[in-house]
């Protein structure tokens, strides 16, 4: 399955108006009842605002053109009146969108991290955290501005010229044309440049994940970038992200903006058509000055919304750029799904039958190998830099699933585990564990039910018995010790320890420690191996390792190299092995 995600121009054709609403419809159904309250307002504001044009109109031709002051303070209190109710139905809507947009925001925020965690590790190989992150935060914050701030506004725009258009169609056709006439022709412009709009939106976007992975890729390498004095390397690797970046960002810029000049001429222009054609029709005594002044009035009415509405336009762009960037995410279906429990004969606690790997787009690492390994051996793997080694770690911890055969844990297809079950029975030391900003408590008791809610007395002694309390004597502060994934809180030898506790603490069936003791000094590197040899007599464990001198007390010697894995037999024998690759290579 393809998991590169799109990161350069979008060459797909535009989202229609109809088709993004669709879009965004799912988004607002948990919303329903929060939604009517805002369009109940946001219509009663427009309905305020359409209606006091009228009575302005009718104050200036009953009382103001005869000078007749007795009716003028009344309608002028009626016309405060229904600008004040105009005004608290405006903030009720905004209030309640407001809220609306928080919430979408927080449960589109949650299902993409979700979907984040589903997927297998080969998406994580194939796109960049900083495009992830962009797309976790950035792109959904444009959902929340649109959603909170200019979807209503984009419906009270729409409500707000339909009803000024009525109303000056129906208390002057002639008027109400020339008024309207502007409006055709840039409805029709911004219709037909909508998709461009779209696609410089989706540009911008696109080259900001850009510049947020160069970001985050020279922030993790920053000791080597100093070490090697190679800073500038990713300074013009950045430079080069952020000037098209930049260049984006322009281009997005002008198309956002080249409506609202547009809107604003065709308002000029419908005034301009209004007074000159309203100043004929009173001098005919076709129209009255009330009548004129209260059609400048819904003109503004319905030009003010349309110059909105090129700012809600982009908006709405920029957010459908956003939602397909996130929908690409979540479309996304693991190809390592769950697979019906079927047990299959074997005494064996890891079995491969006839399994064959190659990474997406990579050359084969392993072909047709076949292995069993028993319960409460311990087993290496050995073989030169690139032999497949860690290949084979990951297969039997199930992080990626062969291409062809099939890996069977206890018996059962691998692939009938939950996630949940399978890191129950299997741990995982990696030569670079990853570890949680906080204690050293927090890291030990991650993801494991069992002693999430212990104390840390109660996790003391548990530590004790499981001949782990010599290792958290190497912490300063004990479990409470700091932790933090950047900087030197603790070394790397010490996270080492971290997670061989973590690992150890579940007492999995299967313990695989991929260069655990690469970082550790000898005094320290003996003391695991004491740990080890303490684990449950049921417990499996795979060692991988360059220094033979790190498995002198396994069991059986696997030999990894060129596709396939045999049996090394003695220590001597794995030596003689990799000496004679060596010299072949």
């Amino acid at each position: 399955m393809k998991y590169k995600l799109e990161t350069g121009p979008n060459e797909r054709p535009p989202v229609s108006l109809r088709a993004g609403i669709q879009r965004f419809a799912p988004l607002l159904t948990e919303e329903k009842s929060q939604i009517v309250v805002a369009v109940v307002a946001i219509t009663l504001s427009s309905l305020a605002t359409l209606i006091a044009p009228i009575l302005i109109a009718r104050t200036i031709d009953t009382y103001i053109r005869v000078r007749d002051a007795s009716g003028l303070v009344p309608f002028a209190l009626l016309t405060m009146a229904v600008y004040l109710f105009g005004v608290v139905a405006s903030y009720v809507q905004i209030r309640t969108m407001g809220a609306v947009g928080r919430r979408i925001l927080f449960r589109v925020r949650n299902n993409l991290f979700l979907k984040l965690q589903e997927l297998p590790v080969v998406f994580f190989n194939q796109n960049k955290a900083g495009d992830l992150i962009s797309r976790l935060n950035s792109d959904t914050d444009k959902l929340n501005q649109f959603v909170s701030q200019a979807l209503m506004q984009f419906m009270g725009s729409i409500f707000l010229m339909a009803g000024a258009a009525i109303f000056l169609l129906s208390l002057s056709i002639r008027l109400g044309t020339a008024a309207l006439l502007p409006a055709v022709g840039v409805l029709i412009f911004s219709r037909a440049a909508s998709g461009w709009i779209k696609k410089r939106n989706m540009a911008s976007l696109q080259s900001l994940g850009g510049m947020s992975g160069e970001v985050q890729e020279s922030l993790n390498n920053f000791k080597v970038i100093v070490a090697f004095h190679r800073g500038d390397y990713f300074r013009e690797k950045f430079e080069a992200a952020n000037n098209a970046n930049f260049a984006a960002s322009l281009k997005a810029g002008i198309a956002n903006g080249m409506l609202m000049p547009l809107y604003t001429l065709a308002s000029h222009l419908a005034q301009l058509l209004v007074v000159s054609y309203g100043i004929y029709m009173i001098g005919t005594g076709a129209a009255t000055v009330g009548l004129l002044i209260g059609f400048l009035l819904y003109a503004n009415n319905f030009y003010g919304p349309m110059r909105q509405l090129a700012t809600v336009w982009a908006s709405f762009q920029m957010a459908l750029a956003a939602m397909e960037r996130i929908s690409e995410v979540q479309a996304l279906e693991s190809d390592m799904p769950l697979m019906p429990a079927a047990a299959q004969l074997s005494d064996a606690v890891l079995s491969f039958r006839q399994v064959s790997f190659a990474y997406p787009g990579g050359s084969e690492v392993l072909r047709d190998v076949s292995f069993e390994l028993e319960r409460g051996k311990a087993y290496a793997l050995v073989g030169p830099t690139g032999g497949g080694k860690t290949t084979t770690a990951v297969l039997m911890a199930r992080l990626y699933d062969p291409t062809e055969g099939t890996v069977l844990l206890n018996g059962r297809d691998i692939r009938s585990f939950t996630p949940e079950e399978r890191a129950q029975k299997i741990g995982f030391i990696l030569q670079d564990p990853y570890l949680f900003t906080g204690t050293v408590r927090d890291n030990l008791v991650y993801g494991n039910e069992k002693y999430q809610d212990t104390s840390s007395e109660a996790l003391t002694k548990v530590l004790e018995a499981s001949n782990l309390a010599k290792l958290l004597s190497r912490f300063s502060e004990g479990l409470e010790t700091k932790v933090a994934t950047s900087g030197n809180s603790i070394s790397l030898g010490q996270k080492q320890l971290i997670a061989f506790m973590r690992a150890a603490l579940r007492q999995p069936e299967l313990l695989i420690l991929d260069e655990a003791t690469a970082n550790i000094d000898t005094v320290t590197e003996e003391l695991l191996q004491e740990i080890l040899n303490k684990l449950p007599a049921s417990t499996t464990k795979v060692i991988i390792a360059h220094r033979l001198n790190t498995i002198d007390n396994v069991d059986q010697i696997f030999f990894v190299n060129s596709g396939e894995i045999t049996l090394a037999g003695s220590m001597e024998h794995a030596v003689e092995m990799l000496r004679d690759e060596k010299r072949a290579s």
